[in-house]
């Protein structure tokens, strides 16, 4: 480890209460990009135990099968992942790429998708951002419009709620701001994928709120994806990547076929020395 790199205890719990045997799937890990930092392996574990077997999905996320018996059951994961203890890099203020240009990869992430209603929101995208400067200049725009037009607020969460209802509501949390700032950098012609993982309160002023989750975006400009995060709108220090996809509806945190009842849920993200 460098002289300013840190190190974080990170991890989760869900308990769960389930009527019937259910199969699921958990994408629960940190992402294999961070692999390397982790001081011993984020294993998931399950309570009752259970047998898990693991695959790769489309987006390289590292997803995790299992069946869950009828009743109370936790499943969690823990690690200690050491990070450079530096805030979130920005991107040369360059022009983007012009779309015919584009890595062939990263042409899934213009299209419309499950919550990113590219063909409702065009034009309203070209009317608010079209006089904006192409490139990282105009993803800040979009940032800075999705950070001001939303209100925060944990009791309005909705899981169906897509980009185009977030806009018209104004109200919603971290993955309805990435829902409609990736909407509009697609509908801009700039790649956008929606990133879920932990990022907790290091380097911020108190009062802290309880752990959570959080979900942000990356954008292709210069050759390379970058992050953004329109909810906090500030560079961040400590955030790891648990996954990505083109948005929510591909990274869920636990996919259940069948239904159950959340009975607790936790979040850490720690500093230590």
């Amino acid at each position: 480890m460098g002289e300013t790199d840190m190190r974080i205890q990170l991890g989760c719990r869900f308990q769960l209460h389930l009527e019937q045997p259910t199969p699921m799937i958990a994408l629960l890990n940190v992402h294999f990009s961070r692999a390397s930092d982790l001081e011993y392996p984020d294993r998931i574990v399950t309570n009752p135990a259970v047998p898990l077997t693991a695959y790769r999905d489309g987006f390289g996320n590292w997803c995790t099968r299992l069946l869950a018996p009828a009743g109370d059951f936790t499943i969690s994961t823990e690690t200690i992942v050491r990070d450079p203890g530096t805030c979130d890099l920005r991107p040369p203020q360059s022009a983007q790429t012009p779309v015919e240009s584009l890595p062939d990869d990263t042409l899934q992430y213009l299209l419309g998708s499950r919550y990113c209603e590219t063909d409702l929101m065009s034009p309203e995208a070209w009317r608010l951002f079209q006089n904006s400067p192409p490139g990282a200049a105009r993803v800040q725009a979009i940032c800075d419009f999705v950070h001001n037009h939303i209100r925060f607020d944990y009791l309005q969460a909705r899981a169906t709620r897509s980009a185009a209802q977030a806009y018209d509501e104004a109200r919603g949390v971290c993955r309805d701001y990435a829902h409609l700032a990736i909407t509009f950098c697609r509908c801009m012609n700039i790649p956008a994928r929606y990133c879920t993982g932990y990022l907790g309160d290091i380097g911020m002023p108190p009062p802290y709120a309880s752990g959570d989750f959080a979900a942000w975006m990356e954008v292709w400009l210069d050759g390379a994806w970058w992050v953004f995060d329109p909810r906090n709108n500030v560079p961040r220090i400590g955030r790891v990547l648990m996954a990505r996809g083109r948005d929510a509806a591909d990274v869920p945190l636990i996919h259940s076929f069948g239904s159950n009842v959340l009975t607790g849920f936790e979040v850490w993200t720690d500093q230590i020395v």
